[in-house]
């Protein structure tokens, strides 16, 4: 079971710790630490029975030192204000951390989406557009996909927004390729993903070819992930969703599990492996865990029942402060969301760009694209980590919170 906890301490708690490490002076610390703006609207919805209900909206823009907002847009019965904060300042550093000219933004809508019909779910999404577009543009703000949004999703958010403005396709991305979305988008966050497991087991000396690895969370991202380190060579023994896992220690078979899991939207019922729980599965002896599903699954009650070498953060905040400190002691590497799903933010910046300039850019363009940015990202963690002598995480906050600071600084601010 995943630990509910508190994402804008622990989000402060990793900027305070980086900052001390970097020297950052105490002036710039407390402007790069509050957000620049913090929008709440209540967004009326005229249900299909003829009643409305109303739900709180929220977009908050942290920091647009580096170049415009940019951060996703969650539908969840938990968004709040302060998530959406934390959310909004780990976009600026890892926009920042993979060095692509975008500040921090995240918003959301305080809904269960499973409860509305399509037609509901639309008017609420155009609705909830509608009431931020004083404070969004393709130069001031862009929107995207996140928890329970999607590329239809943005299709309505650009339509409402062209509505008032003209048609703007670059005032969202995650859209269809058939409105203007870019080719890699979909695959991208999991993409990256494999990219820093590979990027890491080169840095440790560890061979990736065989090598066991575990997946809690087969959706877009752990599928995607599961793919690409299967075609590395690695051996994915176990997988898991929101219906609990499968182990086969032999290694599964993936692109028989992806076809199964897009045609049943579940892996359960999957010929192969054997049964395992969603929390026996962080158990299982390997060499790389990969949580890609929730925030807080590895927490200080648990921590020590882990049998992996590294973790690869491909979920936002799969890891807990307390957890993550315990396992620096034990060695155990932990690598950061900021950076391994970082792969997302990155092919949208290049859809955007894309937009911007009315051209398409060929799939291989922006695998090139974005593998040239995830290696660099990487590249520069290690030397961080290495030259401080800290974790990957305070060393990926720190590469990222020095570059926007030096940003703000230059500014004049």
């Amino acid at each position: 079971m995943s630990k509910k906890i508190n994402n804008k301490k622990a989000s402060d708690d990793q900027f305070n710790r980086a900052a001390d490490l970097i020297g950052l002076d105490e002036k710039i610390r407390t402007s790069l630490n509050v957000p620049d703006r913090e929008l709440m609207v209540e967004v009326p919805l005229r249900k299909d029975d003829g009643s409305i209900e109303s739900f709180r909206g929220y977009r908050v823009q942290h920091n647009n030192s580096r170049g415009p907002f940019k951060g996703g847009i969650r539908f969840h019965e938990e968004v709040d204000l302060d998530e959406v904060r934390a959310l909004a300042a780990l976009m600026t550093w890892k926009t920042a951390l993979v060095d692509i000219p975008y500040g921090g933004g995240e918003g959301g809508i305080s809904v269960d989406p499973s409860t509305l019909s399509d037609l509901e779910l639309e008017r609420l999404s155009r609705r909830f557009f509608r009431a931020i577009n004083p404070i969004i543009g393709v130069n001031r703000d862009i929107p995207a996909p996140d928890v329970n949004t999607n590329p239809q999703i943005m299709a309505w958010f650009m339509d409402e927004y062209g509505m008032i403005n003209g048609h703007t396709p670059g005032i969202v991305t995650g859209k269809p390729i058939e409105l203007g979305g870019s080719l890699g988008r979909n695959a991208a966050t999991g993409k990256g993903t494999a990219i820093i497991a590979r990027e890491t087991a080169n840095l440790l000396n560890m061979d990736l070819q065989d090598a066991k690895i575990v997946i809690q969370g087969f959706g877009n991202v752990g599928s995607f992930a599961g793919r690409f380190l299967h075609e590395m060579g690695s051996k994915i023994v176990a997988v898991s969703d929101v219906n609990g896992g499968l182990y086969d220690p032999d290694g599964l078979n993936i692109p028989s599990m992806i076809k199964h899991n897009n045609s049943n939207g579940t892996i359960k019922g999957f010929s192969q492996g054997d049964k395992v729980s969603n929390e026996d599965i962080l158990n299982i002896e390997c060499d790389f865990l990969i949580p890609a599903a929730l925030g807080g699954v590895v927490h200080k009650m648990n921590v020590d029942k882990l049998n992996c070498k590294v973790i690869i953060e491909a979920a936002n905040g799969p890891v807990t402060p307390p957890a993550d400190d315990i396992l620096f002691q034990k060695g155990v590497h932990v690598v950061p969301d900021i950076l391994t799903n970082a792969g997302g933010v990155t092919v949208s910046y290049f859809e955007w760009v894309q937009n911007l300039q009315q051209f398409q850019w060929t799939e291989e363009e922006v695998n090139n694209k974005l593998e040239h940015k995830m290696v660099a990202a990487f590249n520069e963690v290690a030397d961080m980590m290495n030259s401080k002598k800290t974790s990957m995480r305070m060393a990926a906050f720190a590469v990222a919170i020095d570059r926007v600071a030096r940003s703000f600084e230059m500014r004049g601010v």
